[in-house]
């Protein structure tokens, strides 16, 4: 060996040199290891058998007490074979103690696969070797019929409550302490060994392919769960890009002739007066940003993830160009600020924002020519809004009146959104007002 070789180490991190070891040696170790974990680690863990589902074809025609016992029908099954084992130990036997003895010994591994099913497979093996001593020189030979039985039950019964694995780990055991039993004594005895290892081959082959199937049986169901999900995902992804779409032909197309129209405007006048063309100036402006806006929205929509845009989002800080931009819409409106002025979470400004913007929207729209106040109030554990204006004057007065649209129900689902609270209604002197809180979770909420 090379003293390169020497210096290395065990890949586990252990000093010393490190030998390699061949496919064969790490299968046998990985084997044993699979060994301990299903038949040695806790092997008599408290593992309980689970009721029955009732919801099979034929307990759903069952009613009232019938099918209440239908779920317990496993615990049945498992319990008649256990005194099908006892009885036949007991005929093994004739009478007397022995055969009472070996009667016990069949039926309690049979009952401990209730409870404790690995457990079971290993006091299966001591009491049929405890049986074999009371049966003496009578019987055959390593398993009298009770034992025979009841091994055969503990083995079908542990394979189903565990995994394939386990049952071959049980099926070499059997067989390695049948070849012992038989080398040592079986000299003097009949040997019913090889009808136990072809029984408990078949039964425990036909829980082995139960296990795959229902395993299959699950995969599949998985895998379409999750093709149906896949499947309704993009119906919604183009139902959405669709509604993207037909939004983005009927107003994009709408809002862009009104930027042209109010670009174009002016120039149809002679010397048009300079609060004329400020007016179509911030049309034009207006038209433009709701373009970008709309964009950026219908972005979001066809969006697979429904990531937030990466266009930054208006916030509290942003609303006194919105003011100002309502104020050259003809709107007198006043802003009051109280409390100490702090960053609020991004969904609480974006929300906040909203709200006032179409309140401000409902009072131009429905009050012309009214006045309009916002108040912001930062309060301890949240954030107050409310929007007032008065009256519209009576030459001004429309038709429309508040909560005609959508805008109302809009606002009141932001605010539910954020667990608030929102009122709207007419104020005394005829105009109208809108009541909005908040929440925001504090540091120690959120501790």
């Amino acid at each position: 060996m090379t003293e390169t070789t020497q210096r290395q180490t065990a890949p586990d991190g252990a000093s010393g040199p490190y030998i390699p070891r061949s496919p064969e040696y790490r299968a046998a170790v990985e084997a044993l290891r699979g060994l301990r974990q299903d038949l040695f680690h806790d092997a008599f863990a408290y593992r309980p058998l689970p009721r029955r589902s009732v919801d099979g074809v034929l307990s759903r025609r069952m009613s009232g007490r019938a099918r209440e016992y239908a779920a317990w029908w496993p615990h049945a099954l498992v319990v008649a074979a256990g005194l099908l084992a006892m009885f036949a130990g007991w005929a093994g036997e004739g009478s007397g103690p022995a055969a009472s003895v070996s009667g016990l010994l069949a039926l309690v591994p049979v009952l401990l696969t209730l409870v404790r099913p690995v457990g079971a497979f290993w006091v299966s093996l001591m009491a049929t070797a405890a049986s074999s001593v009371v049966a003496g020189v009578f019987g055959d030979w390593p398993w009298q019929p009770g034992s025979f039985i009841a091994h055969l039950t503990v083995l079908t019964v542990v394979a189903i409550r565990t995994r394939p694995r386990t049952a071959a780990w049980m099926w070499v055991i059997t067989a390695v302490y049948a070849f012992v039993v038989e080398a040592a004594f079986g000299y003097h005895f009949s040997n019913n060994s090889a009808p136990m290892l072809v029984l408990s081959a078949l039964a425990l082959l036909a829980v082995t392919i139960w296990h795959t199937r229902r395993s299959a049986e699950q995969e599949m169901t998985a895998q379409q769960t999750v093709t149906a999900h896949e499947r309704s995902r993009r119906t919604l992804l183009e139902e959405r890009t669709t509604i993207a779409r037909e939004l983005h032909d009927v107003v994009a197309h709408h809002m862009s002739v009104v930027a042209i129209q109010a670009e174009a405007a002016p120039y149809r006048v002679e010397n048009p007066p300079p609060e004329l063309e400020k007016a179509f100036a911030t049309i034009r402006e207006n038209a433009v940003a709701a373009l970008t806006e709309l964009r950026r929205v219908l972005g979001v929509v066809r969006a697979e993830d429904y990531e937030s845009p990466d266009a930054p989002q208006p916030t509290l800080a942003d609303l006194d160009a919105l003011l100002a931009n309502v104020r050259e819409a003809g709107l007198d409106v006043e802003k009051v600020v109280t409390g100490a002025v702090r960053e609020l979470p991004q969904g609480v400004e974006l929300s906040a924002y909203r709200i006032v913007q179409e309140a401000l929207s409902n009072a131009l729209r429905h009050a012309p020519g009214a006045p309009a106040r916002v108040e912001i109030g930062y309060v301890l554990g949240g954030l107050g809004l409310r929007v007032v204006n008065g009256p519209a004057p009576q030459d001004t007065l429309k038709k429309s009146t508040h909560g005609a649209g959508h805008g109302i129900t809009g606002m009141r689902e932001r605010v539910a959104m954020l667990n608030g609270e929102m009122t709207a209604g007419r104020t005394d002197d005829g105009g109208y007002e809108v009541t909005v809180y908040l929440p925001v979770a504090t540091a120690e909420d959120s501790a």
